[in-house]
């Protein structure tokens, strides 16, 4: 009975051991995701300068989408051809792709690749607005309005060194990214309506290979992409966006949704701007400026706002993710 004793302690042991190592893993795929994703702003600025936005668009869509395809056919899943399947690919292409990798790439020409990221971190304050537009179980409180508020006055701390010194071009740049931002958060509204059903792989996949559909023609007809001579540089760093930077970077997020929760998983949002400023800084020596962290932190506590839940609130979510489908 005492052996028998000691050998449910020893499993009991082995369990709190691999439930620990298992939350340890989980966290470091959390910080190296947001180090990815914050490293595609820096491989977009070292393409972009050699390859014209169309092309670098559609190069990084076109990969990316064949990886995840051999991912599926190693897991033995399949692409939904439907007519239903190939009308959502066709808008999620558009709002999750070809808008926004376009607005970012263009945006990148002309603003510095941490710039880029701190921007492109609003996207949760468009999908709070977004949610109260067109989705009846996300209104819009007080609370998430003050959040929306202190978030855009971030916003405009990093617009206005362009507004006092005229400079159009970098203005527009920014801009551009914000555009990107809230095609984002248009995106994950219409994820949250009509694509729950999809594999996350094929979902990724059909939506990537719809935005290089879009984007191939306008390649082809204003960037003349066959005569291009990119440097060794430009080509890797849209080779390794595409690859480790968008097909890889989603089955990293869509592993952390499945095995520590969409809460969990969205804190990314906090991590990947401040690692694509340090990317900037150290590999391509951008300086780190005082607006930008002012801006950033502005956001960061506007974002926290809006996605702040009663305490009532987050005990029953917790108590619906913890009860079986």
């Amino acid at each position: 009975m005492i052996s028998n004793f000691r050998f449910q302690i020893e499993i009991l042991k082995s369990a709190i051991c691999n439930l620990k190592w298992s939350r340890m893993f989980a966290w470091f795929m959390l910080i190296a995701l947001g180090s990815i994703w914050g490293a595609s702003y820096l491989f977009i600025k070292i393409g972009v300068a050699e390859i014209p936005p169309f092309t670098f668009v559609t190069g990084r869509a076109l990969i990316a989408a064949f990886a995840l395809l051999v991912f599926m056919r190693a897991r033995r899943e399949t692409l939904p051809l439907n007519r239903r399947a190939l009308g959502l690919f066709a808008v999620m292409g558009i709002l999750n792709g070809a808008i926004p990798y376009t607005a970012i790439t263009w945006g990148e020409l002309s603003i510095s690749s941490g710039l880029t990221a701190i921007l492109v971190a609003t996207v949760p304050l468009f999908t709070v607005i977004f949610a109260h537009l067109f989705t009846h179980d996300e209104r819009m409180t007080p609370g998430k309005l003050i959040g929306i508020a202190i978030g855009f006055v971030g916003v405009v701390i990093l617009f206005a060194p362009t507004l006092q010194h005229d400079t159009r071009q970098e203005f527009l740049g920014m801009l551009a990214v914000v555009i990107a931002s809230a095609s984002y958060g248009i995106a994950f509204i219409f994820v949250r309506k009509f694509m729950l059903g999809f594999s996350h792989a094929a979902a990724s996949a059909g939506q990537l290979l719809a935005a290089g559909a879009y984007m191939l023609p306008l390649s082809l007809l204003f960037d003349h992409p066959l005569a291009l001579r990119p440097s060794f540089p430009a080509l890797a760093s849209l080779i390794t966006l595409a690859l480790l930077g968008t097909s890889i970077a989603y089955i990293i997020y869509y592993w952390l949704i499945e095995h520590t929760g969409a809460t969990r998983a969205s804190l990314v949002t906090y991590i990947s701007p401040f690692t694509g400023i340090i990317w900037g800084a150290l590999i391509l020596s951008e300086p780190i400026e005082w607006r930008s962290l002012a801006g950033l932190a502005l956001i960061i506590a506007g974002i926290v706002l809006v996605n702040h839940k009663p305490a009532p609130a987050r005990a029953l979510e917790s108590r619906a993710s913890a009860e079986p489908e």
